[in-house]
């Protein structure tokens, strides 16, 4: 409950505490000014009687009530006692005196709070019979006139109680229901709540694995580029210099001298653009397409191999994560070629497709037997597994078509997520 609530209660108790008094010292006042013109079958001295027995009723029900509830606005069988009494000592008194009608208008208050049930209706009413009596002139009727005004009188007052009884019940059952409905709505949010920190705590262990196995890929990569270029490259430098070393004359030396100088070179070219493709610095200035145009013109050029690179569709500024994978799958797909295939030609694709993006890396080389595939990852072989996982970790997917002698061809396909910033 709030601050407003309370309030609100606090309120409603001061008038249910001292309601009662106040009404009952109108009717005192208004009873003794006409006290000489109306004549009433019982004597003022006994109307006084009764009105003392009405304070005393609500003193002692105003400490009944707090020290049963704490609030007391819960009906109960003492509330139904005190209204029963309390009308009665107001009937009495409106018999005597009319005007004592405002002390009957008490029933009116508290019924609802008083009296368990239906049976407030029963209270209602006979409450509304004393406040009707009042109205026609005095109980009991002394004509057919006051007799018929008296019954519509009382029709009237049982009404308009029965209709407001009808809403105040209305208007409670909703505020339950609105009490219920917000208990509700905090338990949803706590939980809510709830699932959304055990979303972020699980938010960042997932990136914690991802930052993992990008970090599992870069070695596996690394070990695959050491193993197939720069180990190799040293193991054919140190069979040249063995041969160096048996040469029967100069001139064979130094022809085996120039080739291990020339694997020795190669070798830390390979060295130098394995640690330059650490980090995708080709996507720093430019975009995907522009980043790929000039990777496979740079490898080109390099190898001696004719290359071609062409964009479908209308290219798209995609997150960096997607960029860098597919960067990497092509530097992945264009080494093997380089190493492996034997290839006069090598063509590379980017196609933009609505909601996803596929690359293609096509090459006329000799080709290989695709079930051969995990005996050359025993072997050594890193390149196809590595463009497979990096792929799978941004929810695409890698394919691969091969065949001995008539090329190979790569194609990543993966979503479109476009760089927001």
């Amino acid at each position: 409950m709030n601050a407003a609530d309370r309030q609100i209660e606090r309120r409603w108790e001061q008038v249910h505490n001292w309601g009662p008094y106040g009404l009952l010292g109108v009717s005192v006042v208004l009873g003794a000014v006409s006290s000489g013109q109306m004549d009433g079958p019982l004597e003022w001295e006994v109307d006084a009687g009764l009105v003392a027995a009405a304070i005393v009723l609500q003193l002692w029900w105003n400490g009944t009530r707090n020290r049963r509830t704490g609030r007391g606005r819960v009906p109960s069988r003492a509330g139904t006692a005190y209204y029963v009494v309390r009308w009665a000592i107001a009937f009495t008194l409106t018999w005597s005196n009319p005007f004592f009608a405002f002390y009957a208008a008490t029933g009116y208050m508290d019924a609802d709070e008083l009296i368990p049930g239906m049976w407030r209706r029963l209270g209602l009413f006979a409450s509304a019979v004393t406040v009707a009596g009042a109205q026609c002139g005095g109980l009991p009727p002394k004509s057919a006139t006051q007799w018929i005004a008296f019954g519509g009188l009382l029709v009237a007052n049982s009404g308009l109680q029965t209709v407001v009884a009808h809403l105040t019940e209305q208007e409670e059952r909703r505020s339950r229901e609105r009490a219920e409905t917000i208990s509700e709505l905090e338990r949803t949010n706590t939980a809510l709540q709830q699932a959304l920190d055990e979303n972020a705590a699980l938010h960042a262990q997932l990136l914690v694995q991802a930052r993992e196995a990008g970090v599992a890929d870069e070695r596996r990569r690394l070990a695959g580029e050491i193993h197939d270029t720069i180990a190799q490259g040293l193991t054919g430098v140190i069979a040249q210099l063995q041969v160096v070393a048996n040469a029967p004359d100069l001139t064979i030396a130094r022809m085996h001298l120039d080739r291990a100088s020339a694997l020795a070179r190669h070798s830390l070219g390979e060295a130098r653009r394995s640690v330059h493709n650490l980090a995708p610095v080709a996507l720093a200035d430019d975009g995907l397409s522009e980043a790929l145009k000039k990777t496979v013109a740079e490898w080109a050029e390099r190898t001696g191999v004719r290359g071609e690179f062409t964009v479908t569709g209308t290219a798209e500024q995609l997150h960096d994560e997607v960029a860098a994978t597919l960067l990497r799958i092509v530097q992945e797909a264009l080494s093997n070629a380089s190493r492996h295939a034997q290839a006069a030609r090598v063509g590379v694709t980017l196609s933009f497709l609505g909601d996803e993006v596929i690359l293609d890396v096509r090459d006329d080389g000799r080709g290989f037997e695709p079930d051969a595939v995990p005996e050359r990852t025993r072997a050594g072989g890193f390149g196809l597994d590595g463009m497979r996982a990096r792929a799978e970790r941004i929810a695409g997917t890698l394919a691969v078509e091969a065949e001995p002698g008539h090329g190979t061809a790569v194609s990543a396909r993966v979503p479109l997520i476009r760089d927001d910033r």
